[in-house]
């Protein structure tokens, strides 16, 4: 990204300028949500769509419908020595929480929501929406006591119950029926990325394995 300002140009991932003059300076990152558009507009009615800037169209400098498809295609080409751990293109989410990273492939999300985890010593879940693309990750220490959650089976939208106390919780996060109803659990910052790129700026991650706890 490139700044109109001063001319530096910034790594998108990092938000560091590598380039110019604020180059090594850091912007504070914003916390977002990626989720599909649907999903979204049931949990925000009132949302707004951000209209796309009109030089850009009619330049025809905006991403394709196919571009993810496209992008998977692509030749990958790092500074640094590829591993080979997952394929460059596998699509991780990436979570790093004091100063320790897990990437988990997106594949074993689809086969194992919510995973149950902790990084950096905190205890996570991460969990994957009803429409089996949108992610987020939530803290599970409530009250100073660790929650274990699962999906409710046949329930829509999803639903989540604890072990220990079998409230209900939806993808927002928060507790709508139990002993803990109107608790809301604390989300965790993540990033939906390719391995090659999340391994580039994390080389320490670990990769979560299936079945692990």
């Amino acid at each position: 990204m490139r700044d109109e300002e001063t001319g530096s140009w910034w790594q998108q991932v990092t938000g560091e300028a590598i380039q110019g003059p604020l180059k090594g300076q850091r912007l504070l990152p914003v916390f977002h949500d990626e989720l599909t558009f649907g999903l979204w507009k049931r949990e925000k009615p009132e949302g707004r769509v951000l209209k796309p800037d009109e030089a850009v169209m009619r330049a025809g400098l905006y991403a394709p419908a196919n571009w993810e498809e496209t992008m998977v295609k692509g030749r990958v080409t790092t500074s640094k020595p590829q591993d080979n751990s997952l394929e460059p293109r596998a699509l991780v989410v990436g979570v790093t929480l004091n100063g320790a990273s897990t990437a988990y492939p997106f594949e074993v999300l689809l086969k194992q929501s919510p995973i149950i985890d902790s990084v950096g010593g905190v205890p996570i879940f991460v969990v994957v929406g009803e429409d089996n693309k949108s992610v987020r990750a939530f803290e599970r220490l409530v009250d100073g006591r660790k929650l274990e959650f699962f999906v409710k089976p046949q329930a829509s939208p999803l639903v989540l119950v604890d072990a220990e106390t079998g409230s209900e919780w939806d993808f927002t996060g928060n507790a709508t029926s139990g002993v803990l109803s109107g608790h809301q659990l604390k989300k965790v910052p993540l990033l939906n990325d390719y391995w090659f790129d999340w391994k580039a700026y994390h080389p320490n991650t670990v990769i979560y394995q299936l079945g692990t706890r």
